[in-house]
C-alpha cells in the first residue's frame, strides 16, 4: 500500500517543561512552542499522557481545559491561571 501523506515537515520547537503543585493537583508539563497553529502552544500533562493545542482564546472558551486534560474546574483553574502567565 503506498502511504499518502497530508503533511511532512520539520519545525524547529523550543521546549519549555515545568512542574509544580497547586492547592489540587500536581502538574507535570511539557509547553512547546512552535510556528504552527497560529502561534499557539501545545502544552503536554506528562502524568496523563493528555495535550492540547492552547492559545488565550482556548483559555477563554469555558470547560475546554477541563474536557482537553480531563481535570475538574478546581484542578482546570490552577492549570488555566499557570497557562495564562505563560501563553
Amino acid at each position: 500500500m503506498e502511504r499518502f501523506f497530508l503533511y511532512d515537515e520539520v519545525d524547529s520547537t523550543k521546549t519549555r517543561f515545568v512542574s509544580f503543585t497547586g492547592e489540587h493537583q500536581r502538574f507535570d508539563l511539557a509547553l512547546l512552542h512552535t510556528n504552527r497553529y497560529y502561534g499557539k502552544m501545545i502544552v503536554l500533562n506528562l502524568q496523563s499522557s493528555r495535550f492540547a493545542i492552547v492559545g488565550t482564546d482556548d483559555l477563554d472558551e469555558p470547560g475546554y481545559i477541563e474536557q482537553a486534560f480531563e481535570l475538574s474546574e478546581e484542578e482546570a483553574a490552577e492549570l488555566r491561571e499557570f497557562l495564562y502567565e505563560t501563553v
